[in-house]
């Protein structure tokens, strides 16, 4: 049953861009960064950004009431906790995500075009530009997984492996857990190939890079290497439509050995569609920025699998994230 909404709650709710567009403008400009190392004046700071005195005067004065800032005697300063989060990349950090969100956060505001046309948004780049664009997103999705990789790949059973393929592996964070976890195998890591310097650099950084092949494709249009006898879909299915996710099944059932196994990272819908609820508006997420992605339910992913070759699927882990884990054999 629907909750009984006061109108207070709903001007709440209408409101609530607001502080994400102020975090946004300040991820995209590299804000919270500059002044961590040191504070300054609105003036200093936005002559380091090449932007406008009052502009930034008045988005710094927002970050401050929203608690992001400390300001004291016109000084802007970032908070310990906040300067470990956004003035930095690397562990710990949220960074390259804010800058992520602010990219999708462009692409939401055009909703309701979308729902009137059913084309995707136009993309367009933020001030930092398409390449730094890209770049956020690669390490945004290694700040998400960082801290839950190890432990979630375990309800993958039997987790061993002789050979995995991570499809779409970005910055290799997932593959790197693999390998951690089976010390005998090998890794593919397979992705586009502005990507693979990310890669290489953080298996090198790991230790990892005698165990793990690096191919340059795209899963679009290229056949995937073969030989895995796991292979790993990680936060894929959903941006492509049913049709697109059959045609991926079998390029991963070609590259399988007999008998090799397809584990798949992402949402897993209920049959209503409106649970659960970070599912579904992901589902609005895909809409503004693919042609045909959504999130699905078990059902629906058992039968594009069995229509490519796979059985006995599983939902070997459950969660009301991108963390669902759904597991079925090469038949």
């Amino acid at each position: 049953m629907s909750k009984a909404w006061t109108r207070d709650e709903i001007l709440e709710l209408a409101r609530s861009f607001q502080p994400a567009c102020v975090l946004a403008a300040a991820a995209d400009l590299d804000l919270f960064r500059a002044l961590a190392e040191g504070p300054m004046t609105a003036a200093t700071l936005a002559h380091r950004l090449t932007g406008d005195v009052r502009a930034t005067t008045i988005l710094l004065d927002a970050l401050a009431a929203l608690g992001l800032l400390d300001k004291r005697d016109e000084i802007f300063s970032v908070p310990p906790s906040v300067a470990q989060a956004l003035g930095q990349t690397g562990p710990g950090s949220v960074l390259s995500m804010a800058q992520h969100q602010a990219n999708c956060l462009r692409r939401w505001s055009a909703l309701a075009s979308t729902v009137k046309s059913g084309r995707r948004c136009e993309r367009t780049p933020s001030v930092r530009g398409e390449a730094a664009d890209q770049d956020a997103f690669i390490l945004a999705m290694n700040d998400l997984a960082s801290a839950t990789a190890d432990a979630l790949i375990r309800h993958i059973r039997p987790l061993e492996f002789r050979c995995l393929l991570d499809v779409g592996g970005g910055s290799g964070t997932w593959t790197a857990a693999f390998l951690r976890a089976c010390p005998p195998g090998r890794a593919i890591l397979f992705d586009l190939p502005a990507v693979m310097p990310l890669a290489r650099r953080r298996f090198e950084e790991a230790g990892l890079s005698e165990r793990v092949t690096l191919v340059a494709g795209d899963f679009y249009c290229d056949p995937l290497p073969p030989g895995a006898d796991l292979v790993w879909v990680s936060a894929i299915v959903h941006q492509n439509s049913r049709r697109e996710n059959r045609d991926l099944f079998r390029k991963v059932g070609a590259a399988l050995v007999e008998g090799g196994r397809i584990a798949i990272r992402d949402a897993l819908m209920e049959p209503s569609r409106i649970e659960p609820v970070a599912g579904a508006l992901f589902a609005v997420n895909m809409l503004v920025g693919t042609d045909g992605g959504g999130t699905y339910t078990f059902e629906e992913l058992r039968e594009d699998l069995e229509d490519a070759g796979f059985g006995g699927a599983v939902a070997a882990h459950r969660e009301p994230t991108m963390n669902s884990i759904l597991v079925a054999r090469k038949l």
